[in-house]
C-alpha cells in the first residue's frame, strides 16, 4: 500500500463568472486538485465565505467579470500578506461593460483589486494561435519548458503594480469590438507572480473555454466550442507545478 501524506492541505477555489464555460475549468481543475489525496477543496460561485481562507494555504479562481466587495478585496490582501497563495487563472482580472455602441469597455472601477492581482485586462483579439517565450527558464514553474505556440484568446492588460513575468509574448494590431481597439506593438504578461507582503499571487492568463451555451441572453447556441489551452499538454503542466507550487510550505 502506498504511503499517505501526513498532513492536509485546505483550498478554496472559486470558479464562476460570464461568457465563459466555467463547468469544464471547475472540473478539470478539481481532477488536477484530486491527484494530490491530501487536499481538501471547498468550491464557491463568488467572493463570500473568505473566513474559509483561514484555514487554506491557497485560493483558486478561474473567472470573469466577476469582482469581490471592497471588504471582500480587503479581507483577500490581509490574508495574502501573512502568506496565503493565489493561483489567478484567465479572466480574474477582468471587469467587462457594454458601451452604448456595442463596444467592449474595461472601466478602472477596481484599483484596490488590480493592484493587488498586479495587472488589469484591458482588451483581446480574435482568437488565434500566438507564441509564448519563456523568459525565467530559471523559476519552478517554469524549468525545463521551451518557448511554445498556443491557440487561445490572447489577454492584453495593463500593468498595475510591480511583477515577475516568467511567460510572456508580444502583440500588434488590433482587438475587435473593445473600446482599446488598436494596439502598437507591446509586450504581454502571459504567467507571472506578484508578491503581497509574505504571501504571493501567480497569474497564468492562458486557458479560454467557452461552450455551445455559454452566451446566454446574447446567443441561444454558440456554433464553435473554444478550448484553447485547454487543448495542450503544456498547460497542463503549468496547472499542475503551480498546485505543486501552491501546495508547499512559503514561497
Amino acid at each position: 500500500m502506498a504511503e499517505q501524506p501526513a498532513t492536509r492541505i485546505d483550498a478554496h477555489f472559486i470558479a464562476a463568472g460570464k461568457y465563459h464555460d466555467i463547468d469544464y475549468p471547475r472540473l478539470e481543475i478539481l481532477k488536477l486538485l484530486a491527484e494530490h489525496p491530501q487536499i481538501r477543496t471547498t468550491v464557491a460561485a463568488d467572493y463570500s465565505g473568505l473566513e474559509r481562507l483561514d484555514q487554506c494555504r491557497f485560493l483558486i479562481t478561474y473567472t470573469c467579470d466577476l469582482m469581490p466587495t471592497r471588504e471582500q478585496a480587503a479581507q483577500l490582501r490581509e490574508w495574502l500578506a501573512k502568506g496565503g497563495k493565489w493561483m489567478a487563472l484567465h479572466g480574474t482580472n477582468s471587469i467587462l461593460v457594454f458601451t452604448e455602441n456595442g463596444l467592449v469597455d474595461a472601466p478602472d472601477d477596481r484599483p484596490d483589486v488590480m493592484e493587488m492581482l498586479g495587472t488589469q485586462f484591458v482588451a483581446h483579439p480574435p482568437i488565434d494561435k500566438f507564441p509564448v517565450e519563456v523568459v525565467n527558464k530559471d523559476h519552478e514553474l517554469t524549468k525545463g519548458i521551451e518557448d511554445f505556440e498556443v491557440v487561445d484568446e490572447l489577454y492584453l492588460s495593463k500593468t498595475t503594480a510591480p511583477i515577475d513575468t516568467l511567460m510572456q509574448t508580444t502583440f500588434e494590431g488590433e482587438a475587435t469590438g473593445f473600446t482599446h481597439s488598436q494596439w502598437d506593438k507591446t509586450t504581454v504578461p502571459i504567467v507571472y507572480t506578484r508578491d503581497i507582503g509574505e504571501g504571493r499571487i501567480v497569474y497564468n492568463a492562458l486557458g479560454h473555454c467557452r461552450g455551445h451555451y455559454d452566451l446566454p441572453g446574447m446567443v441561444d447556441f454558440y456554433p464553435h466550442k473554444e478550448m484553447c489551452a485547454w487543448n495542450y499538454d503544456v498547460y497542463y503542466d503549468l496547472l499542475r507545478r503551480t498546485i505543486a507550487w501552491a501546495m508547499r510550505d512559503g514561497n
